[in-house]
């Protein structure tokens, strides 16, 4: 009964509380021993190490451009979504904390291989070709490296209150390639490789959800261009379309989105996630990967089910998004101290596992959730302040 009434308090105040509450509430207290453990006394954490953060994600990118298998043609550099996508979202949101007058080496080296790619983009040579990587692969590659384009360099304009020629041009690269037509009009055909959750089928609506949020925060009002605005449109009629159908993580990316455009999710379907959100997180107050989509690694490893950085740092930022209460009994401050409590105090990350495999954590692979985990962790601490 407490359970209940703690998580229907939380979605009173998180203003989505809305018709079919018994079924809200039956979700959010099924794991009534969990719930209960998260709701005990915890003790105050201290401060997260800004440096040390910002120090792991320029090697991290550093160690990205140096990776062979990254570089592409007319000396540029492939983008990936766990590594330069994400570190492009977090990094410049430090820059003032930290003093700097402007983007470091490894930034300026990512922005300019970006830059190219964009101004340069009918000669540009996708990431992937059809042969040897399979067919569909170079349009796979193309659609999903414009909207990447247009992630990353939309978070710098949107510090710098400005946006510059190249995003706008990043943009339209990506509308051009948008589906039109079809079930999945709206979207973009995304890189699949059956690596989830950044190249695999689910990764389709996730970045649609992220370019959605990419464009309302853009600079200079873009949301409000009319040129934009047929484009704009079908994303969110995509995105409130085929929400039923998604795992969580993907719901939790689409209830980010929107915060921006009202529209696109109904109070009940907000509700419901919400109070699923606050069933799954764990006693410690984090919350794990393995629980928010429909994985199976492929050496048959069992998957990792602690509280990782990835998904606790994500909820955690999304629940500041949309406005969550901070009151210590709830999950949105939960999640944040989980997040000060666990960033690693050698290596200033936070640390996930790969959903695909049990990877060697010293590889340039096994790094790959951790770096996405820290961007976020980043972005979800910062949001907080």
């Amino acid at each position: 009964m407490m359970v209940a009434k703690r998580v229907r308090t939380w979605l009173a105040l998180s203003g989505v509380l809305a018709g079919g509450l018994g079924a809200i509430l039956a979700a959010s207290s099924a794991s009534p021993v969990r719930a209960a453990d998260a709701s005990s006394e915890q003790p105050a954490s201290p401060g997260w190490d800004k440096q040390a953060a910002a120090r792991y994600l320029d090697g991290r990118e550093v160690a990205w451009q140096a990776w062979d298998r990254t570089h592409k043609d007319r000396a540029t550099y492939c983008i990936s979504c766990h590594t330069q996508a994400t570190y492009g979202m977090a990094r410049p949101i430090l820059r003032q904390d930290l003093g700097e007058a402007g983007p470091g080496r490894a930034e300026q080296v990512m922005l300019a291989s970006i830059d190219k790619r964009v101004n340069q983009w009918s000669a540009m040579q996708p990431f992937y070709s059809d042969i040897p990587s399979g067919p569909g692969k170079e349009v796979e590659s193309h659609n999903s490296e414009s909207v990447l384009n247009a992630v990353i360099l939309s978070s710098y304009d949107a510090r710098a209150g400005h946006m510059t020629a190249s995003t706008r041009l990043a943009f339209d690269n990506a509308w051009a390639l948008q589906s039109k037509t079809g079930p999945d009009a709206g979207s973009w055909i995304w890189q699949n490789f059956h690596y989830g959750p950044w190249e695999s089928t689910e990764s389709q609506y996730h970045w649609a959800a992220l370019m959605a949020v990419a464009v309302a925060k853009a600079a200079d009002h873009y949301r409000d261009d009319p040129k934009a605005a047929p484009s704009v449109a079908l994303l969110t009629g995509y995105l409130q379309s085929h929400y039923d159908a998604q795992p969580l993580l993907n719901k939790i990316a689409a209830l980010w989105a929107s915060q921006s455009y009202p529209g696109l999710l109904s109070p009940n379907q907000r509700a419901r996630l919400v109070g699923q959100l606050a069933s799954l997180q764990h006693p410690d107050g984090g919350w794990s990967l393995s629980e928010l989509g429909p994985w199976a690694r492929v050496d048959k490893t069992p998957l990792e089910t602690r509280s990782d950085g990835y998904a606790t740092a994500l909820i955690v930022l999304v629940l500041e998004e949309v406005g969550a209460p901070r009151r210590p009994e709830f999950p949105l401050a939960k999640g944040r101290v989980w997040l000060l409590a666990n960033q690693d105090k050698t290596t200033g990350a936070w640390t996930a596992w790969s959903v695909n495999k049990n990877r060697d954590p010293a590889s340039m692979e096994g790094h790959f959730m951790s770096d996405a985990a820290t961007s976020y962790a980043v972005l979800a601490l910062e949001a907080g302040k």
